[in-house]
């Protein structure tokens, strides 16, 4: 089981430099902190269902079983590693798909998809961390930092609030607490960017200043106030 940190600041915690003392004074700047969700905002997983078809399985199947809550939760709050819920998802696929082999194999190629990155949310959040410090929220399994990594976006924000690591998921509002320790801050001076509207919906009861994603023009809006006096061209839509 992971740790759980309480709500107070770690230790070292600060704001951004040009909050804290910095270029930017704290009651000018409109948030000390943007904290933002990855998967549904910069990054977008493709489909499943070439993978159904190639292994034999009904549309929808190894979606189904892999976020099916008895699986899904357990792995988000670290009661499970990210290897054991792949592991528990192949043997739930076992017999639909005729053979544990079969089925592990599906997991496998499921496991290989690359998610593809929106550029532009990137370049919004980089230009974003040269004003206020930017943290990443989000419900992940043990793997997101690897993935990350991976993909180059290990260095985008301040820190990582990867639940897996902390033992609560979003919505929950022990998330919104402890991310806002991490940057320093307290809720009501954090900006929270989400896709998932149950997510926001907490983010707001916290005290967060809290946008539902739905688009890169929400949030190129919600970090508008920031952004306005920031060098740099305006960031393209994109996705690599």
């Amino acid at each position: 089981m992971p740790d759980m940190p309480d709500s107070a600041a770690p230790r070292g915690a600060r704001l951004h430099p040009a909050v804290a003392g910095g270029t930017v004074p704290s009651d000018a700047a409109p948030y000390d902190a943007v904290l933002c969700d990855i998967d549904g905002v910069l990054r977008h997983w493709p489909a499943t269902g070439g993978l159904d078809a190639e292994y034999g399985l009904p549309p929808g199947a190894l979606a189904a079983a892999a976020f099916a809550p008895v699986r899904l939760h357990p792995a988000i709050t670290g009661e499970v590693t990210d290897g054991e819920w792949r592991a528990a998802v192949a043997a739930d696929l076992a017999e639909i798909c005729g053979s544990a082999d079969r089925a592990r194999a599906a997991v496998a190629a499921w496991s290989a998809l690359v998610p593809l990155v929106d550029r532009e949310a990137v370049a919004l959040l980089t230009r974003a961390r040269g004003v206020v410090s930017v943290a990443l929220v989000s419900n992940a399994t043990t793997r997101l930092e690897q993935d990350l990594a991976r993909q180059g976006l290990d260095g985008l924000a301040d820190t990582v609030v990867n639940t897996a690591r902390i033992g609560v998921a979003k919505p929950d509002p022990r998330v919104y607490r402890i991310a806002a320790g991490r940057v320093g801050t307290l809720p009501h001076r954090c900006l929270f960017v989400d896709d998932t509207a149950a997510n926001v919906t907490a983010a707001r009861a916290a005290g967060m200043t809290a946008v539902h994603y739905r688009g890169p023009e929400d949030l190129r809006a919600a970090l508008a106030p920031l952004l306005s006096g920031t060098a740099g061209p305006e960031p393209r839509a994109a996705a690599t």
